[in-house]
């Protein structure tokens, strides 16, 4: 009889070993959705920044003060940062005042107390990755939603955030810096179901405009450039999927990339603080639209049938702008 019992407990916990296996797994196998709405008329406005986090320095509070009259211009629904959120290396923790000096007494104007939806970038990497994901910073300023791959439904658009850090190589041999990868089950794991759900995201999403968000530059003339490992297996996902619109940062620049062989339009949007690289790729004949070796941001305007995206540099001037269009479809 103690030998059955013994049997049957062993057996019970394997089930629960097992089954806690498995939600683990699937914690990572689907990505979190979050619902913002539009406006009453069904349109959509945002500001989109990258590379930021230098407690007001290297003209981050001055970047800031323009995208603040530029938010109350449009009225604008959310914020969009494409990475590198606190330098040089993330947060210490969820305590870090790098969080409040970096972001909440930066990013003061009326306008942009807003929803900001973040990515991680490969500095935040070099900190705790999740002090950066912890809900307590939610507390300590509401604005605040940072996850590694996730979506936001905002009805005439769909916004896919990927966690692009864990799919460049070279930060897995880096020897001068430590990267933090916790929380992650295995990066290749990591990389195949991210690539798995949004590719399934992608294909069962009804918006008007798909618009996917990552760190890193699938294409950019920037100092760092195109990303081979996204190149190869997240530009598929995209081209499979008729995206609109590939929005990064990670290069201290603003850029506009044209796909040649898709509706593909690439935007680099990370300029948000230290900038002037002094460097630009110009290998890239006609596709290259636009490249603005210096600080700045981008804004969308979005409804049924256009779009308007508008660069802005540090003095709040415009320096770029691109329209696209969609018919628009009536139900039969």
């Amino acid at each position: 009889m103690a030998c059955f019992f013994d049997y049957k407990t062993r057996a019970i916990m394997f089930l629960r070993l097992v089954v806690l296996v498995c939600m683990l797994v699937c914690s990572f196998a689907h990505l979190q959705r979050f619902e913002h709405p539009a406006k009453a008329d069904g349109t959509l406005s945002f500001l989109v920044v990258g590379d930021w986090g230098r407690n007001g320095s290297f003209n981050q509070s001055q970047v800031a003060h323009q995208m603040g009259r530029i938010g109350e211009k449009l009225d604008i629904d959310f914020v969009i940062s494409t990475g590198d959120n606190f330098y040089d290396n993330g947060l210490k923790g969820i305590n870090d005042p790098t969080f409040e000096e970096s972001f909440t007494k930066v990013y003061t104007a009326k306008s942009v107390q807003k929803q900001w939806y973040s990515v991680l970038g490969n500095h935040d990497y070099r900190g705790d990755v999740e002090a950066q994901l912890s809900p307590v910073l939610r507390k300590i300023d509401s604005r605040w939603l940072c996850l590694r791959s996730f979506i936001v439904n905002a009805e005439i658009a769909e916004f896919f955030f990927v966690d692009t850090t864990p799919f460049v190589d070279k930060y897995i041999t880096d020897k001068d810096h430590t990267y933090n990868w916790q929380g992650l089950p295995s990066l290749k794991t990591y990389r195949t179901n991210v690539l798995k759900d949004l590719d399934l995201a992608l294909r069962e999403s009804s918006a008007k405009w798909k618009i996917v968000i990552g760190h890193h530059a699938i294409r950019s003339a920037g100092y760092h450039g195109d990303t081979p490992e996204l190149i190869n297996h997240l530009l598929p996902v995209l081209k499979a999927n008729n995206v609109d619109l590939y929005m990064n940062g990670h290069d201290h620049c603003l850029g506009h990339v044209s796909s040649q062989d898709s509706p593909i339009q690439f935007l680099t949007s990370g300029a948000g603080s230290k900038a002037w690289r002094g460097y630009f790729n110009s290998n890239y004949g006609k596709a290259l639209k636009f490249f603005h070796d210096g600080q700045g941001f981008v804004s969308v305007e979005l409804s049924q049938t256009d779009a308007r995206i508008v660069f802005y540099d540090v003095f709040g001037e415009v320096l770029h702008k691109l329209s696209l269009s969609k018919e628009l479809h009536s139900a039969m």
